[in-house]
């Protein structure tokens, strides 16, 4: 096994009395003293300080920059512009699974951010134009930690340190200075909240950290950021996406841009689409509080028609929700059994999100 990554804040997360487990190839804290259900709670009512430096950073610059992402993600730059972020799809070109997703930050007119996964920076510089004239495609997410702020007071708190960054609008990008050093902020997240994530440089990033928590806004650790996401209802690459898994299946086709020519993976999508999307991405909430889990059989009528892709807690609305992929895609409010373990959970489909933001 490859030695694990470390993040910029690894020494203040130990201080902290952080637990730390490995994720996508970095040693990355999963809660801190409080637990992740009260780090859950405290997203959803107030505002936490996540690490999230294990995310990559591709930078993508060049005359040539615009037109290599178009041909590479599904979504369509053309809809937004300097200044703005945007989710989209990496595809395999075979049979449009979903290699990565990501977030672009489109910096200035020749300059992206481009926001892999953890375990996927590697695979997305090599689509992005790397070898093209006029784009260069640079892994820098060494030369960053990345810091998201997330909860309804999240932006309130974080102007008493950082006020540009707080007023930065939701999927939009500027640059900000903390104490003379020029950081980037981001309306963006991945919990269901309103919040900021800020990208700082590494030799400011323990002090960026200690000033982010010192206006009352607490840590909190990779165990609740993934369950927020779940009751959100947003995909996490390896469960909801991937391999074998298209933007179709998961119902996310809003992020396929089909009016701006081709792009990497469009002919596997049109095939698809064409032969009928199945199975489809639903979710389920479930009787108590036992939570489904990932690979469960999902039962219609006693019939099994597919399996659960990611299941937890809901410590929101007490009860056990999960995301499952199903064939054929029953009907919300549809009677479901999930078999956990040998035993039978009743449920019924839903709409995600399961929780809105406050």
């Amino acid at each position: 096994m490859s030695e694990l990554k470390h993040s910029p804040l690894d020494a203040a997360h130990r201080d902290l009395g952080a637990k730390m487990v490995p994720f996508g190839g970095w040693d990355m804290p999963l809660s801190y003293a409080a637990g992740t259900l009260a780090e859950h709670r405290a997203c959803r009512s107030a505002a936490v300080a996540f690490d999230v430096s294990h995310l990559g950073t591709v930078r993508v610059e060049g005359p040539g920059a615009f037109d290599a992402l178009q041909a590479a993600l599904t979504n369509d730059l053309r809809k937004i512009g300097p200044g703005r972020c945007q989710y989209t799809h990496l595809l395999d070109e075979a049979d449009g699974s979903v290699l990565d997703d990501i977030i672009v930050w489109w910096r200035d007119e020749t300059t992206f951010d481009v926001m892999p996964n953890a375990s996927n920076t590697e695979r997305v510089v090599a689509a992005l134009g790397a070898g093209t004239d006029g784009v260069r495609s640079e892994d820098v997410t060494a030369t960053r930690a990345v810091i998201a702020v997330q909860g309804p007071t999240a932006r309130t708190l974080l102007a008493a340190v950082a006020p540009d960054a707080a007023a930065v609008g939701r999927f939009r990008v500027t640059d900000f200075d903390f104490d003379g050093t020029t950081c980037v902020a981001a309306g963006t997240g991945y919990t269901g909240e309103d919040g900021v994530e800020l990208a700082v440089p590494v030799e400011r990033a323990a002090d960026v950290w200690r000033a982010v928590l010192s206006t009352g806004i607490e840590p909190a650790g990779l165990g609740a950021r993934d369950t927020l996401r779940l009751e959100a209802g947003l995909p996490l690459h390896g469960h909801e996406l991937g391999s074998g898994i298209t933007t179709l299946n998961a119902r996310l086709g809003w992020v396929v841009g089909w009016d701006k020519g081709d792009f990497r993976g469009r002919a596997a999508l049109e095939r698809q689409q064409a032969a009928g999307v199945a199975p489809l991405l639903c979710g389920i909430v479930t009787e108590g509080r036992r939570p489904p889990r990932e690979g469960s059989t999902v039962l219609v009528d006693g019939h099994a028609v597919g399996t659960v892709s990611s299941g937890n807690f809901s410590p929101v609305l007490d009860q056990g929700i999960a995301l499952a992929f199903l064939d054929p895609a029953p009907d919300p409010g549809t009677p479901v059994v999930v078999e956990v373990r040998g035993s039978a959970l009743e449920g019924r489909v839903v709409e995600p999100p399961f929780v809105r933001s406050s």
